[in-house]
């Protein structure tokens, strides 16, 4: 998909950022956005982990949300992987559609906490394989925050590649791990068909 921005099947909420004056697309688990305009891309995050991505030459960035269903679990070419590698692959994609390079990209990578109870270790598996997505593409992280207690919002400036990241320490975890569960249960149902359907 060629153009000034893209966006998973969903559709992003666009919206005017009144603190920031800018304008930001808040995306959610399972989505991506991707941008060459003066914007915010927004997420919560609890056991997902966000990949923000920017290719300063080119001032294109975008944001994925993704999470590794929870089977399949070893190896990191298994059935489960794929969803993550979708995750990124479509990213990067769609960044070097709009004139990324690979060799100037740079990452920031979130995520990752501890909120989904009978869950306890996928938060940390969505980390490890984030990371060494990017060691095997040869994609530079410049910054990380991963595996903390508390779920966290990220701001990510798609042009200048800033993230502010705010802890969500007084929010009940009831509504992201809703919006978790849901997704994992979405995802679960996925992985366990056959072929290869649209993962998202």
């Amino acid at each position: 998909m060629r153009g000034e921005e893209s966006s998973a099947v969903a559709k992003p909420v666009i919206y005017r950022d009144r603190h920031f004056n800018v304008d930001a697309a808040k995306i959610g688990p399972g989505e991506y956005y991707i941008t060459q305009r003066d914007m915010v891309i927004v997420t919560v995050l609890g056991s997902c982990v966000s990949a923000c991505m920017r290719d300063p030459v080119a001032k294109v960035g975008g944001m994925n949300h993704f999470m590794l269903p929870d089977r399949d679990a070893d190896g990191p070419l298994s059935a489960s992987a794929r969803y993550g590698a979708y995750a990124m692959e479509v990213l990067i994609n769609q960044l070097f559609a709009l004139g990324a390079k690979r060799e100037r990209l740079e990452a920031k990578v979130f995520g990752a906490a501890r909120v989904l109870p009978g869950m306890s270790d996928i938060g940390e598996r969505n980390a490890a394989f984030a990371m060494e997505y990017l060691k095997r593409e040869s994609i530079r992280v410049v910054a990380e925050d991963l595996g903390h207690e508390e779920p966290c919002k990220i701001y990510f400036f798609a042009q200048t590649g800033r993230v502010l990241l705010k802890r969500l320490k007084s929010l009940r975890n009831d509504t992201i791990a809703k919006r978790e569960r849901d997704y994992a249960a979405r995802l679960e149902r996925i992985s366990g068909g056959a072929g290869s359907a649209d993962l998202f």
